[in-house]
């Protein structure tokens, strides 16, 4: 298994760290491990996301956002 060191971390960064860490009963290597690897999971997401095509709904999603709202209004009167 590798190794890594992160230098100049700055203080207050580190205390939230520390804190998230004893707060969940983990180590502080357990919650960078963590926050590495949904880092990475969300980039890869983000990178297939890109290569999707795109989808024409005929109309824009802001418009179908706003007729959906309309009609809820309407339903609770």
């Amino acid at each position: 298994m590798a190794n890594l060191q992160v230098k100049n971390i700055p203080d207050t960064l580190h205390q939230r760290l520390r804190h998230y860490a004893q707060k969940h009963r983990c180590t502080l290597s357990d919650i960078v491990l963590m926050a590495l690897e949904q880092e990475l999971a969300r980039r890869e997401w983000h990178e297939r996301l890109v290569l999707r095509p795109t989808t024409d709904l005929g109309t824009s999603a802001a418009s179908l956002l706003t007729q959906e709202r309309y009609q809820r209004e309407r339903d609770l009167d």
